[in-house]
């Protein structure tokens, strides 16, 4: 087929490498360049980079609202539109362009977790799965209807960095049995019943609420991990924590009771892999070799 490719961060690289490996990618589109580390230099994005090794036209507008773009879209004249974490809303004019429409690969079991953040939301809620599901794109928000689906177990350890990479795999290989089906699949819509929004990931709710179920804060360590990671104050400074275990234990919330065990509001939660402020991220036997967390230290 003829395809267009729209997406932008690392988790849209593997969808673009197999439609690649199958198909004509007629032009890539993904986010403008963002000044990135110490020296603020333009970087191009994980999609936009891979393309360039590939040899791919792309292109990055600001906006698909206006209609030079929209003209310049549907001159390519593609089959289908592959959008997958593009960051821009595709207007009505995008949308129709492709003589298949545009379908969207969305990490999330539809309709629950619509919207920005789906793996970090499933984690957090404690959803015992999750998947992608293929979906063509219409103007609401996540709201088309389904053409594939495929689920994955979330284990009490797994973080969003580990589904992340399940989960784009997953897409990858989804997307092309849908473009070896097309025409003839065909889209469910989805049901009214269990909506949910994940909304966007904010760096405020990262601190750790020790009052919370231990549970809860497991979840919340899991599900921000690897970013924003959720973090706590110690006496040593601050602690970003990457991997939790809800265990047994009891005591006042936020006292370390054996190690990287800190006690919650009910029961307490284990530490797996932390990083301290200005090092690498470690395993909780690392950390303490490191830092004095004594039996009695209180974490905030």
């Amino acid at each position: 087929m003829r395809v267009i490719f729209m997406g932008t961060p690392g988790f849209s690289v593997p969808v673009l490498e197999a439609l690649h490996a199958e198909h004509e990618v007629l032009c890539v589109y993904c986010q403008p360049p963002r000044p990135a580390g110490r020296g603020k230099k333009e970087r191009p994005t994980p999609v936009h980079a891979r393309a360039q090794e590939l040899g791919l036209p792309v292109r990055h507008p600001v906006s698909l609202k206006t209609p030079e773009a929209q003209a310049e879209f549907a001159a390519l004249q593609a089959d289908v539109a592959v959008v997958v974490a593009y960051g821009l809303i595709l207007p009505q004019a995008v949308l129709d362009a492709p003589r298949h429409g545009c379908l969207n690969i969305h990490a999330s079991l539809l309709p629950r977790w619509r919207g920005a953040a789906p793996i970090h939301r499933a984690v957090m809620a404690g959803d015992a799965q999750t998947g992608v599901c293929i979906m063509q794109m219409e103007a609401g928000l996540d709201t088309g209807p389904v053409l594939l689906q495929e689920t994955t177990d979330i284990g009490p350890r797994d973080t969003t960095g580990d589904l992340h990479d399940r989960l784009a795999a997953m897409g990858a290989r989804l997307i092309v049995t849908a473009l070896r089906a097309l025409p003839g699949l065909v889209a469910q819509p989805q049901p009214e019943d269990g909506v949910s929004y994940a909304r966007k990931i904010d760096k405020a709710e990262a601190r750790v609420d020790w009052s919370e179920p231990a549970e809860a804060v497991a979840r919340k360590i899991n599900g921000l991990s690897p970013f924003p990671g959720a973090w706590c104050q110690t006496p040593d400074g601050r602690l970003k924590l990457l991997n939790a275990e809800a265990v047994p234990g009891a005591g006042a919330p936020g006292t370390v009771l054996d190690g990287l065990t800190v006690a919650c509001g009910t029961g307490a939660v284990r530490f797996l892999k932390a990083q301290r402020e200005g090092k690498r991220a470690m395993t909780a036997d690392d950390v303490l070799r490191g830092m004095d967390l004594a039996t009695g230290t209180v974490l905030t």
